[in-house]
C-alpha cells in the first residue's frame, strides 16, 4: 500500500507540498561584517518544518565550497556569496520572486 500525504491527500510521490511552502515563504539574503572583518552570507526566513534545512545548508556549503551553519533560524555562510547562494536556492525549487536581497 502506498503512503499517502496527511496534509494534501495525495501519494507520497506525487506530493507537492514541500514544493507549494517553498514558493510561499519569503527568504532575505544579504552580506554582513562579523568578527575580524570576515564577510558571512546570512540566509534566513526559512520554515524548519516545511524545508529540510539540514539538506539545503549541505547543498549550499558543497556549490559554494565554503563552511556554513544554521543556527537561530539563520543559515551563514563564510564568504561574499549572496548572487550564487540565490541562484542555488532557486535550483532548489523556491520562487525567485520569494527571495529578497
Amino acid at each position: 500500500m502506498q503512503d499517502i500525504c496527511s496534509k494534501c491527500g495525495l501519494p507520497k510521490e506525487l506530493c507537492v507540498c514541500e514544493t507549494i511552502s517553498r514558493e510561499a515563504q519569503k527568504v532575505r539574503v544579504y552580506t554582513a561584517m562579523k568578527r575580524f572583518g570576515k564577510v558571512s552570507t546570512m540566509i534566513e526566513g526559512l520554515d524548519e518544518k516545511s524545508v529540510d534545512i539540514k539538506q539545503l545548508v549541505t547543498a549550499l556549503k558543497t556549490e559554494l565550497a565554503c563552511g556554513g551553519t544554521y543556527k537561530n533560524g539563520t543559515i551563514e555562510l563564510q564568504g561574499k556569496h549572496k548572487e550564487k547562494a540565490i541562484k542555488i536556492l532557486i535550483k532548489n525549487g523556491f520562487s525567485k520572486e520569494s527571495i529578497s536581497s
